[in-house]
Order: structure tokens, then sequence, then C-alpha cells
């Protein structure tokens, strides 16, 4: 005859108060992009006044200080383009300098929207952003998930 075997043990479940459990948040867009790092620095080469129209003062000042800034600008154009992309929209639906890619302390990318970016984020309900972007010398990417 087989020994008795102890009833399996229940694992207690933690239990969070209602009060730290934090707001739902749901996927409302997803963005992705990719950008020619090479075609993109001859574009600014051949017209340089378009970093103004496409890069807030912020993005081109931290770009100003990197030794090669076009990795840089053209992964935070990438950014631009993944946001359209994760509010349904298309380019032209708002100014590129509506929408800041900042850089945290850490290192992590944080999004800034103004203008008419803001008020389309406000009417998809976006209340917070996950970014991430990576970039080499020849391709720089972005992909954007809007959450309300």
């Amino acid at each position: 005859m087989p020994p008795a075997t102890a009833p399996p043990a229940t694992v207690p479940v933690a239990t969070v108060p209602p009060a730290t459990v934090p707001p739902a948040t749901v996927p409302v867009g997803l963005g992705i992009d990719l950008v020619d790092v090479a075609r993109f620095a001859s574009v600014l080469l051949r017209r340089p006044s378009i970093a103004e129209r496409l890069f807030t003062h912020g993005e081109r000042s931290y770009a100003a200080t990197l030794a090669n800034p076009a990795p840089s600008l053209a992964v935070r154009f990438a950014a631009k383009e993944a946001v359209m992309k994760a509010l349904g929209v298309g380019l032209g639906a708002f100014a590129f300098a509506d929408l800041e890619v900042q850089r945290e302390p850490s290192g992590e990318p944080r999004l800034v929207l103004s203008g008419r970016a803001a008020d389309l984020a406000s009417q998809r309900s976006v209340r917070t952003w996950l970014v991430s972007l990576t970039h080499t010398s020849t391709t720089a990417a972005a992909v954007v998930v809007a959450l309300a």
C-alpha cells in the first residue's frame, strides 16, 4: 500500500488594496515607423530650414550636442510619424513641432504633445504613451502605443 500523501499546500494569493491598484489602461493605437538615416541626412543638408519645421527648439538643441545629429533627428522623425499612425491620422493632421521627443535623465524617451497633436490625442482619450526608439548609423525606428 502506498504511503499517504499530504494534500497539496495552498499558495496564498497576495491581494492589493483597491486604493493602490493603478487605473486600467487600454491600448487605443499602435504606430511604427522606420527611417533611412542617410536619406534623411541628405534631406536635411539639401533643405536646412526643414529642421525648424520638423523639430522643436529642444530637439534641435539636443541633436546639436551630438557628433552626428542625423540618427537622433531621424529617430525623432520616426517617432512623430509613429504617433500619427497610433492616432489613426495621416501626414498633415498636426504640425511636426506639435510633438516633442524629450529625453529623461535616465535616457528614456518621453513624448510631449501640444497644439493639434494634443487635441487629437484628447479626442481619442489618450492619457499616456509608451515609446521605444532605436537607431544605428543607417536606420532609425520608433514604436509607439497610445493608451487610454
